[in-house]
């Protein structure tokens, strides 16, 4: 398979730990890779840590890991952290995009966690990518915003992506180094979200309390909704055609409620391998970040007599439109997700501020979509102007429907 795997990264040996620099310390990845990190102090150490406006967490993080670089998303977030590091301990303190941009390209880290929630990590990740690195990707908005771009700089500069989404890293170790010619199929699994067996009548009245709460994962807010939406699913479809190298029509998706087989590769001879394991976001995590040996993650085994069975089913595709949403905005042109994605964050935001109905998520993006003129955007600046005009407009359709 074509991956952005270009090389394996040689085996070190334990005298010399590979270093990190985590972008988004403070959220549901970044805490949980800290937990790797803490399990194997033989074979990670942590160079930089970039969060956003969580002082207190930050500063608990960076006492215990100690890098030497950390980043804040503004000054006054800065100025609250500053008194609350150990004394005789000075680490650099930079702020914004910008800082975050010097944490992903830190000479000292042999690998970059991009697990910045949304558009925000794209920037982040472009500076990692060119810099040659290392990248264990959770940020998903990266490739569907600029999957085209980051290929094209991982081929210039040798960097290398492994993928931490459960989804992509279940694919990466059943397929990435299988030939490309064997693989028939990639096929993504969905949990359903918390509304899977829902009337469609009732997704008119969902709170945002009812779509956060999610049956099987521990996720943020931003991404809990998409699973409620599958917009989730929608936007790791476009994630596996630019990681993978595939068309559209070589990735599926199965409903997977169990949330036990995290995806499978399917092949020309009628076998199918899935990886399958606990819905705990560590193993694929410490996949990554240990790659390529594997390390223990406090994480048991599933048991599959006491489980019992695994089922899967068709997405309900009327009900939940955004999964057809994302297959359309990929097929139409590459600008056309960078709108898809922006309106989601918007809507998203909305709706958790009650602003929007559950159902006017799908509504809002289908309307951005639909007024995009499909205008190229092929590099970083172009695609980012895209992205702040295709919010305006979605908070402007949005204002424009509350009026109304």
């Amino acid at each position: 398979m074509q991956t952005y795997i270009s090389s394996l990264p040689p085996r070190r040996p334990a005298a010399a730990p590979r270093s990190l620099s985590l972008l988004g310390s403070t959220g549901s990845i970044g805490t949980q890779a800290l937990e790797v990190v803490r399990a194997h102090p033989d074979r990670l150490r942590v160079a930089a840590l970039a969060a956003g406006r969580n002082a207190e967490l930050l500063a608990q993080q960076a006492a215990e890991f100690r890098p030497s670089l950390l980043c804040v998303m503004d000054k006054e977030t800065a100025d609250r952290l500053r008194p609350l590091l150990p004394g005789g301990y000075a680490p650099d303190i930079l702020t914004g995009e910008e800082g975050c941009v010097e944490a992903a390209r830190l000479e000292d880290a042999d690998m970059v966690l991009s697990s910045i929630v949304g558009a925000a990590g794209l920037r982040p990740t472009h500076a990692a990518v060119a810099a040659g690195k290392m990248v264990a990707l959770a940020n998903k908005e990266s490739l569907v915003l600029a999957g085209h771009l980051v290929r094209e700089m991982c081929a210039e500069t040798g960097a290398t992506i492994l993928p931490v989404d459960s989804e992509h890293n279940a694919l990466f170790q059943a397929a990435a180094f299988e030939e490309a010619r064997a693989l028939r199929r990639l096929v993504l699994t969905a949990s359903g979200g918390p509304f899977r067996h829902k009337e469609a009548s009732f997704l008119e009245n969902v709170t945002p309390k009812q779509a956060l709460n999610h049956p099987n994962w521990s996720m943020g807010a931003k991404i809990s909704i998409d699973s409620a939406t599958l917009m989730n699913k929608g936007l790791e479809v476009i994630e596996a055609c630019h990681l993978f190298g595939v068309d559209m029509d070589r990735v599926g998706v199965v409903v997977h409620p169990q949330s036990i087989v995290h995806s499978l590769a399917e092949f020309v001879d009628g076998s199918m391998l899935a990886h399958m394991g606990a819905p705990d976001m560590r193993v694929a995590i410490a996949h990554c970040l240990c790659f390529p040996e594997r390390v223990g993650t406090g994480v048991e085994p599933v048991d599959l007599a006491k489980l019992g069975g695994l089922t899967f089913e068709e997405p309900r595709w009327d009900d939940f439109p955004c999964l057809r949403l994302a297959r359309e905005a990929y097929a139409a042109s590459r600008s056309h997700p960078i709108v898809l994605n922006a309106a989601n964050e918007v809507a998203v935001e909305l709706f958790l501020a009650g602003r929007l109905p559950f159902l006017g998520i799908p509504g809002l993006i289908d309307s951005c979509l639909a007024a995009h003129d499909g205008r190229a955007a092929e590099d970083l600046e172009s695609i980012l102007d895209l992205d702040r005009e295709a919010r305006q407009r979605a908070r402007e359709l949005a204002r424009a429907g509350e009026a109304a």
